[in-house]
């Protein structure tokens, strides 16, 4: 052989022998190749963990686990000679349904051969112990155990939420998480604390053979992952006081909430109407949640949390923080007279109220209209011919007590309510003149053509939900402090970590200027608008309101601080298009404070008094003058469809309701036992 050829012969030899050499030791001396070899036969099997429990305060379960059941289907399993039929039959299905499930599975965007797919949902143990032992022939098909909330109580669905399967949306949140098929916190608690609740997942690496059978763990499970149970969460509810509070709330609109002023633990947050958490579960879980959401005959909406998410005109209760701002802002002290005898007139404008000439105590012990309105005129005019410059101080004193903002507190859902600045009246004030064609300064707005002289005695234009009448009133308690409203107490055992709950947030009003405002409210107990409210028990600050809407009927509010000398709870309430603020959010409020303070129920002639009315009528009455005003009202005919889905509805809202009636009962009998 040539010598030249002999040497490149030689070259190739080595290079090809190097080659070899490096392609066996990438195959058998390192993982990064082997690994991605056996990939295609290496599979995670996930474990769900079981969601940590919620307890009330006083160590109460108010939400655990079952266990529920699903059929899983992969479509690599199937098999050519797959008895369509046997399977029905076993599952207890059409062919028809089979066929439609088999075929929403495959046109959902994560659907893989490869991939367990959701068959059907929320079996029962009885359906399981009769599959579990043929579904072996059915290779494609699996068993899988899926923890479920189970409710132990039979109200507060809004506050405690729900848990359901994860969207699309939801999974791209958290992608590193979720899976189809998963569960996820929707509302209430199980939204807001989602993370400490569902645990970790546990990870089991599982070798397959080319048929995707198992043949044993992967690298003798040194990878797998343990399961690790969510957190359990300590509430700072008390339930029997949020029983009591949903109860008064049967057939009624409205809330009750009521917080611990020393910490701003909530103890009550209660909404009417009220759900029975225990619609979340079951397999009639998503028809239940879909006709709640769709109820809104008389505007019943139980789904809408009006704890939170409702905001109301505070009524007569914001004369309180009238006062406050005024004498902060130096346009009056607690010794001011205005000019109230026979009412508030003010350039053609004349509103009724009670009370004359009198200085602040006395004003807000008869509630008097023209003392706050006047207040909140030199409030306005404080700054001659730069209304809104008055204006702006008074919304940051109004902010610093947590209203028109959101409290940024651990609740999943709320409302920032609605305190209205200069820049808002300038605007509509411009919209006036323009209307008018007047060329005038917007900038120099009248109070009276904009509406805002209103504001002083909680009406115009501000807007407040109850959680925030609670929170005002409780940093009147403590003469200009109060701390984050929060709803969880601790977290396995540990005081709640949140650095927002720890923070001790103070008002722009001095401290000073509370004295007066809390002897007012004393009086309005003593010898006011409450004096009927007065317990020989324990002693009550209070005030009351009375707020005028347009659909009707007045909502009646009321807040309560009690014990006077050193408060433990304030409670508010608002009910709506009820009446008076004394005749019904009044009695509710004291109640509550009445069992957290001495344990017991007292005066049980109000709570029988609240637990037995209805204000469905009235709410009746206005859904229908609605809907004739938008010409949408068809008289009802015995054959009308409309009138059959509002009969189904009404028909679903009373079995809901008899059905809650008999678990309170149900559940004070057990408790009065217990108590025995």
């Amino acid at each position: 052989m040539n010598t030249r050829y002999l040497k490149i012969f030689s070259v190739l030899i080595v290079v090809a022998a190097i080659f070899v050499a490096r392609l066996a030791y990438l195959q058998l001396f390192t993982d990064r190749y082997a690994l991605n070899a056996a990939n295609t036969s290496i599979k995670i099997e996930y474990i769900i963990p079981q969601r940590g429990v919620v307890f009330d305060r006083n160590g109460k379960i108010l939400v655990g686990n079952q266990p529920a059941y699903e059929i899983s289907f992969t479509q690599a399993l199937m098999k050519p000679d797959f008895d369509t039929l046997g399977f029905c039959n076993l599952m207890r299905i059409t062919k028809s349904d089979f066929i439609n499930r088999i075929k929403t599975i495959k046109k959902e965007k994560y659907y893989s051969k490869l991939t367990p797919m959701t068959f059907i949902k929320d079996l029962s143990r009885e359906d399981i112990a009769r599959v579990q032992e043929i579904i072996f022939k059915y290779p494609a098909f699996s068993i899988v155990s899926r923890p479920q909330r189970q409710y132990e109580v039979s109200t507060s669905g809004n506050l405690l939420g729900y848990t359901s399967e994860v969207n699309e949306g939801e999974i791209k949140k958290d992608s590193t998480y979720y899976l189809p098929g998963d569960f996820i916190g929707k509302r209430g608690i199980e939204k807001s604390y989602e993370k400490e609740l569902r645990g970790i997942k546990g990870m089991k690496y599982i070798q397959k053979d080319i048929k995707l059978r198992s043949i044993g763990s992967y690298k003798n499970g040194t990878l797998d992952k343990d399961v690790v149970t969510g957190k359990d969460i300590t509430l700072t509810i008390d339930y029997d006081l949020q029983r009591m509070a949903e109860e008064m709330l049967v057939n009624k609109h409205g809330a009750i909430v009521a917080i611990d002023p020393n910490n701003g633990e909530i103890l009550t947050l209660a909404t009417g109407p009220d759900v029975d958490p225990n619609l979340f579960t079951g397999a009639n879980k998503s028809k239940n949640i879909y006709a709640l959401n769709k109820d809104t005959i008389y505007e019943n909406k139980p789904m809408f949390d009006r704890s939170v998410q409702a905001a109301y005109p505070p009524g007569s209760t914001f004369k309180l923080l009238t006062a406050l701002a005024a004498m902060q802002m130096g346009v009056m002290d607690e010794n001011t007279v205005f000019p109230c005898g026979g009412g508030f007139n003010y350039r053609g404008l004349r509103i009724k109220g009670h009370g004359g000439a009198d200085p602040l105590i006395p004003s807000i012990q008869v509630s008097s209209n023209c003392f706050f309105s006047y207040a909140y005129l030199a409030i306005i005019n404080k700054y001659p011919g730069n209304p809104s410059k008055g204006v702006d101080e008074w919304k940051k004193i109004m902010n610093s007590f947590g209203v028109g903002q959101f409290l940024n507190n651990d609740l999943a859902s709320g409302a920032p309510g609605k305190i209205p600045s200069g820049e808002f009246y300038e605007k509509r004030m411009k919209a006036i003149l323009k209307a008018s064609g007047s060329k005038k300064d917007y900038k120099n707005w009248d109070p009276l053509a904009t509406g805002a002289v209103f504001n002083g005695m909680g009406q115009g234009d501000v807007m407040i939900t109850p959680l925030q009448l609670a929170n005002y009133t409780a940093a009147i308690a403590n003469k200009g402090w109060y701390y984050t409203p929060h709803i969880v107490k601790s977290i396995d055992g540990k005081p709640n970590p949140d650095p927002r709950f720890k923070k001790k947030h103070k008002t722009l009003v001095d401290p000073k200027y509370f004295i007066p405002v809390l002897k007012g409210m004393e009086a309005v107990v003593l010898r006011g608008t409450a004096h009927g409210l007065k317990s020989n028990d324990f002693t009550q600050l209070a005030k009351t309101g009375t707020a005028q809407v347009p659909q009707g009927k007045d909502n009646s509010i009321f807040v309560l601080i009690a014990p006077a000398d050193k408060p433990k709870i304030v409670v508010a309430a608002v009910m709506e298009h009820a009446g008076f603020g004394a005749t019904w959010a009044g009695p509710a409020c004291t109640v509550i404070a009445e069992k957290y303070i001495t344990g017991d129920l007292k005066r049980e002639h109000l709570y029988k008094k609240m637990t037995t009315s209805s204000f469905m009528p009235e709410y009746k009455r206005q859904w229908i003058a609605d809907l004739k005003r938008k010409g949408l009202y068809v008289e009802p005919k015995p054959d009308s469809i409309k009138l059959k889905r509002m009969q189904d509805s009404i028909e679903f809202v009373k079995k809901q309701k008899a059905k809650l009636k008999k678990k309170i009962e149900e559940e004070t009998q057990i408790s009065k036992t217990k108590k025995q």
